[in-house]
């Protein structure tokens, strides 16, 4: 899912799916949801599909097991394959959030007066920093005539 994005199914679509070979698989049916949006990866099992499998992913190690007619049965992911799709997926969600970003700033530019959008040509005058003005502060100690003289153009006598 990206974010700021909603999608409605188009359809369901149920599939046979097996993981590993012939000699030690497990296959069940799988519901697949097909939606219309961008992303990295071709599908996504959730969690009624890792229920099904009884699968339990590791993410730290990129390893889904669950059991089989011979025992455990590990699938093990490629780290460069993962990394490759995570760093497109991540470069999608970035390209859709500037696009939503630039749909806001367009519409809020016209709804904004003409006078607040165009360019001055002269830049305004600057405050000076030249002014006197001090702040005397306490020092938090027991005494409060102890205080000091917070200003730009202090005197340093």
């Amino acid at each position: 899912m990206v974010p700021g994005r909603a999608s409605k199914p188009l359809r369901k679509i149920t599939l046979l799916v097996q993981f590993n070979t012939a000699s030690n698989y497990c296959i069940k049916h799988i519901n697949f949801y097909i939606a219309d949006f961008n992303t990295a990866y071709h599908t996504i099992l959730g969690r009624p599909a890792r229920a099904k499998f009884m699968a339990v992913p590791h993410y730290a190690y990129l390893v889904l097991k669950m059991p089989s007619p011979i025992g455990v049965l590990a699938l093990w992911a490629n780290l460069s394959i993962a990394y490759a799709y995570k760093t497109e997926s991540l470069a999608l969600v970035e390209a859709t959030n500037l696009s939503i970003q630039m749909a806001s700033v367009v519409t809020d530019a016209k709804t904004m007066p003409t006078d607040d959008l165009e360019i001055p040509s002269l830049e305004p005058p600057h405050a000076s920093s030249k002014s006197k003005e001090t702040n005397e502060v306490g020092l938090g100690l027991d005494d409060p005539s102890k205080t000091i003289k917070i200003g730009a153009h202090l005197d340093p006598k």
